[in-house]
């Protein structure tokens, strides 16, 4: 049953099972009293990658281009881009908060024409003010209440849906989806505006955009409702501490029952190795979704984790 966002009595909006979004402030002074957990190194040099090129008939072509952005191209539709990052920190503040360990990629000039960014919510990990300024995007899709984030910003073209509502680009559907997450840009606006995922219908086939999530039953009901997908980008990092991390974030043993869930075929590895936000070190994610992979008897080929700059191409 598709049912748009609920707000509380406060007016923020509620996660799909009707709970409060995010932690409340006692337990986030307890996980900052926790420490960073393990070390990170300062910066990974990745190897070059081959630019990307465009997609055969009946395919998508997905580039990682680091956490959560992707430059997704439909053969025959439209070129997406999922929650730009190319600043060099997730932060208010230009000189404090989470730094990159990897910078973007792909160069911003290096990017096709856009028909649209794909903006999943407002934490500045996901919505990056310097890059869509940057980007001069024809169009941003997002969900409820964050444009006038953008506006303010001097960022035009914002397209804003609820749950389960759709809009089309470039010859395919783009459905606004449920997430078990949360929103926030300051103490005093947490679920003040919507968060979410994307589904990206095409007449060959469906591509998922999970967003940032927690594990819960919105994850199936997509599946029932607009599966199976042919493509899911699904998050598989920023999980440790578990009694925190939970409500927020899947760890990789979740995010394999949420490729089944949301009837994936071929899952794509997000959110992971390029910003510290939790305790987990920056191999982790990889090497524990590779064990909850051969747990699930799924070969790599079925959950995978790109290289950052690599382009996957595969059939709708």
């Amino acid at each position: 049953m598709r049912q748009g966002a609920r707000k509380g009595p406060d007016g923020r909006f509620l996660n799909p099972d009707g709970g409060v979004a995010g932690q409340p402030l006692a337990q986030v002074w307890r996980m900052m009293r926790e420490g960073a957990g393990t070390p990170w190194p300062r910066h990974v040099e990745d190897p070059a990658e081959v630019p990307p090129a465009e997609p055969p008939p009946g395919h998508a072509a997905i580039t990682f281009i680091g956490h959560a952005s992707f430059l997704i191209r439909v053969a025959g539709g439209p070129t997406l881009l999922t929650d730009p990052i190319w600043s060099e920190r997730c932060s208010p503040l230009p000189f404090l908060g989470p730094r990159r360990a990897r910078r973007p990629a792909l160069a911003l000039d290096a990017l096709p024409p856009l028909d649209a960014v794909l903006l999943s919510h407002n934490h500045y990990d996901h919505l990056d003010v310097p890059t869509l300024r940057r980007l001069g995007a024809p169009r941003i899709v997002t969900g409820l209440n964050n444009a006038p984030i953008l506006s303010r910003n001097g960022i035009g073209g914002v397209e804003e849906l609820d749950w389960w509502g759709e809009t089309a680009v470039g010859g395919a559907m783009v459905t606004y989806l449920p997430a078990h997450h949360f929103s926030a840009r300051g103490i005093g606006d947490r679920g003040r505006s919507l968060w979410g995922g994307f589904a990206i219908r095409t007449a060959a086939g469906s591509i998922l955009f999970a967003g940032d999530t927690a594990h819960g039953g919105h994850l199936a009901e997509i599946g029932a409702e607009l599966g199976p997908f042919s493509i899911g980008m699904i998050p598989i990092g920023a999980y440790e501490p578990r009694w925190f991390m939970r409500a927020v974030h899947m760890n990789p043993e979740e995010a394999v029952r949420a490729r089944a869930e949301t009837r994936t075929r071929t899952a794509i590895a997000m959110h992971f190795g390029t910003f510290k936000l939790t305790q987990e070190g920056i191999d982790e994610p990889a090497r524990a979704l590779a064990e909850a992979r051969s747990g699930a008897g799924l070969a790599e080929g079925d959950f995978i984790v790109p290289r950052f700059g690599q382009t996957i191409t595969l059939p709708l």
